[in-house]
């Protein structure tokens, strides 16, 4: 079997490779942490069995960040595996610093020169180029697995080679002057490098290098406590032979990578927050209402006419109109799941929304805009990738959080995600929203993705001010080329998560909903309430708990036992709601008639009560599967701390939001506005006092005078 190591930078298309020759589907993605720890696979070529690895995007061998320590760990460990190491042919020359780091350890490589932009950037003399470095250099396309061809052709011609006893020797002039010139430096160490290299003059070479570039991790193995002098420049070394190779055989248009008359634009400083918040606004149009909509009533038609009312009046004509199963198809996975199903054209635009933000080269951009008021409030560029993730799903983007190497960045990150409004959150927006907002609930939900992100900044401030603070982290931040969406990797992208949610629905829902059903229709003595009176074993749960939920405006024990059922996944509540008043059809219009009407067991009083109750399922507790995550991730101690506080952050969001809600809804805006802004105004005449009268107890000559300077 073939063992292979598939290294690159960032953007490079190294995922993308991996999933062509594997015929995987790993997400490809333009931030950090996409590939967090090495993934593997097997596939086949002329009758050899490939192990190929895929290693976490890096930029050299000296780790900076936790995803490049995976990775050159992984590389160093095992340096005697065959390297597919690729490159961005629009961007040759950067890449080819981490290939002469790959040659310097000695591994056996093949340069892969992946031309990901289709303008024509620059013209290569491979052959020349390969000579010159002693490596194996090939042209691909890695999303086309034609292309792939001269790539395992060159696996297989390298790997009989290593069996004949090949061993890489390269010729490198750079690191002969390096080694010449500090060879005083190096020569009291030679013994410890000795003890780690043995014979293999390769490795030997590579820690000396490593130790002229102060590389703390190698320091730390080798056990070298000394310091470096900062004025050895290796990398202008590597660079400086880098230009000389492309001057010789590369003729390269003047051209910045990744650099647009777009980012004049897109990144200006007034303009960079209003574009992003005109593409969230657009993105929600279409998907709740336009677009989104159309097509949610049109499913929910196709699933009422051929497989809902059909299956429905089979089981009457068989079991009779009030038996249990009856009711338990028509109210729970009919009424229920079926309600939830309608989303899924919403689900898929939302996620296509996603990918062409990631796609476009334009995610990288939102994560520069937002660096600076991150960096605020503790956190870095990294977190904004997984805070984006977490309007797809909060459970997938905790784990891209792992890839932070400050411990206290990756709790606050993984505990700020929860905020986020989730795929899903969208289907109680657009349900209970809509039936009270109608066109203006696109207002709503925006509020309600902002006040995520708001409360999210918040949260972290506080952390950063109190018990975690964070330290300085690096974030090397690549702006891709903007490009077109790629049509087979975006409709790759949505199938995955259709079915991903098809499948959702059809175990985790309907498993959850069947629950409810139970709970809703049979009481504590397990008897089936059916037409007779009785209380169930969920409304006598939600009547003990709903005084706690009074001062929010709901306190229906059907509310709040939808709640509980949305700690397994947050869907379930529309589904809840459903159940509880015996909506028969899969349609979101009759759950929304039915939440207006007050002899219905869930309903709402009013706009004010709707708003407090979408606020508090933004906030609160997160699902089962997000929890658990987070109890891998960063612990069952502050999981446990997060939830809390959410809660309470859910409790008085919710508070607030009702009171000025239903202060309005009494007294009109106007007067409700005007007596709220008088109150701030008060609070901040209160605080200016408080700190006047703190500092005049300060001597004001205290930086003057001496150190017996006392208060007067």
């Amino acid at each position: 079997m073939i063992k292979v190591n598939l290294v690159g930078n960032p953007n490079t298309g190294k995922t993308t490779l991996f999933n062509s020759l594997t015929h995987s589907h790993e997400h490809v993605g333009n931030w950090h942490g996409v590939t967090v720890e090495e993934k593997s696979a097997f596939y086949k070529y002329k009758g050899k069995e490939i192990n190929i690895v895929d290693l976490p995007g890096l930029y050299s061998l000296t780790a900076l960040s936790y995803e490049e320590k995976v990775a050159s760990d992984y590389i160093l460990k095992n340096k005697n595996r065959i390297i597919i190491n690729i490159c961005d042919a629009s961007n040759l020359q950067r890449n080819l610093f981490l290939t002469l780091g790959l040659m310097e350890l000695g591994c056996p490589i093949i340069l892969a020169v992946n031309q990901i932009d289709k303008k024509k950037i620059s013209k290569i003399d491979l052959a020349g180029l390969s000579n010159s470095l002693g490596i194996d250099i090939v042209y691909i396309n890695a999303s086309n697995r034609k292309s792939l061809i001269n790539l395992n052709e060159c696996l297989i011609k390298l790997n009989e080679k290593i069996e004949n006893g090949y061993k890489p020797n390269y010729d490198l002039d750079y690191i002969k002057s390096l080694l010449n010139d500090n060879s005083e430096k190096l020569n009291k160490f030679n013994k410890k490098i000795y003890d780690y290299s043995k014979d293999d003059n390769n490795l030997n070479i590579f820690y000396k290098i490593k130790l002229l570039e102060d590389d703390e991790n190698i320091k730390e193995k080798l056990s070298i406590t000394d310091q470096f002098d900062k004025t050895i420049c290796v990398a202008t070394s590597r660079y400086n032979y880098i230009d000389n190779l492309m001057k010789i055989y590369s003729t390269t248009q003047n051209r910045t990578y990744g650099k647009s008359k777009l980012d004049k634009i897109l990144l200006n400083r007034f303009l960079a927050l209003p574009i992003f918040l005109l593409f969230l606004a657009t993105a929600f149009y279409l998907t709740f209402f336009s677009v989104g909509a159309f097509l949610s009533d049109g499913l929910s038609y196709l699933l009422e006419q051929f497989i809902s009312q059909p299956l429905l009046n089979f089981l009457i004509k068989t079991f009779g109109e009030n038996n249990w199963l009856v009711s338990l198809v028509e109210v729970a996975i009919i009424g229920g799941m079926g309600s939830i199903l309608t989303f899924l054209p919403q689900v898929a635009l939302l996620f296509f929304f996603l990918s062409l933000l990631e796609d476009s080269g334009y995610l990288s951009r939102v994560a520069f805009v937002f660096e600076d008021v991150l960096g605020k409030v503790g956190l870095s560029g990294k977190s904004v990738y997984t805070l984006l993730m977490g309007f797809g799903c909060s459970t997938t983007a905790v784990l891209t959080a792992r890839n932070m190497e400050d411990k206290n960045s990756k709790i606050k990150t993984g505990l700020l995600t929860p905020c986020m409004s989730c795929s899903a959150k969208f289907p109680i927006y657009a349900v209970l929203g809509g039936a009270f907002f109608g066109a203006n609930n696109i207002f709503v939900i925006m509020g309600l993705y902002l006040l995520g992100v708001v409360i999210a900044i918040g949260l972290s401030y506080i952390f950063e001010k109190t018990c975690l603070k964070s330290k300085e982290q690096s974030f090397i931040l690549e702006f891709p080329p903007y490009r077109l969406m790629s049509f087979k990797r975006t409709f790759s992208l949505l199938w995955q998560n259709v079915k991903l949610f098809i499948t959702r629905v059809a175990t985790l829902i309907l498993a959850m909903n069947i629950i409810v059903w139970l709970l809703s229709n049979f009481t504590i003595t397990f008897k089936f309430i059916g037409d007779e009176n009785g209380v169930s074993m969920l409304e006598t749960f939600g009547r003990i708990l709903s005084p706690i939920f009074v001062p929010l405006g709901f306190n229906s024990w059907g509310l709040i036992s939808a709640l509980i059922a949305g700690l397994v996944a947050k869907e379930v509540i529309v589904s809840s709601i459903a159940m509880f008043n015996g909506v028969e059809e899969n349609s979101i219009n009759s759950i929304q008639s039915s939440i207006l009407l007050t002899t219905s067991a869930v309903y709402f009083t009013g706009a004010s009560s709707v708003l407090s109750y979408l606020v508090f399922c933004l906030l609160y507790f997160p699902c089962i599967a997000t929890s658990s995550v987070l109890i891998k991730e960063i612990g069952k101690k502050w999981t446990f701390i997060g939830i809390l506080i959410e809660f309470i952050i859910a409790y008085l969001t919710a508070f607030f939001v009702y009171t000025f809600a239903r202060t309005i809804e009494v007294f009109g805006f106007w007067k409700s506005f005007i007596t709220i802004i008088t109150i701030f105004l008060i609070l901040l005449s209160i605080i200016f006092v408080y700190k006047k009268i703190k500092n005049k107890k300060i001597c004001p000559y205290k930086d003057k005078c001496s150190k017996n300077c006392k208060k007067f």
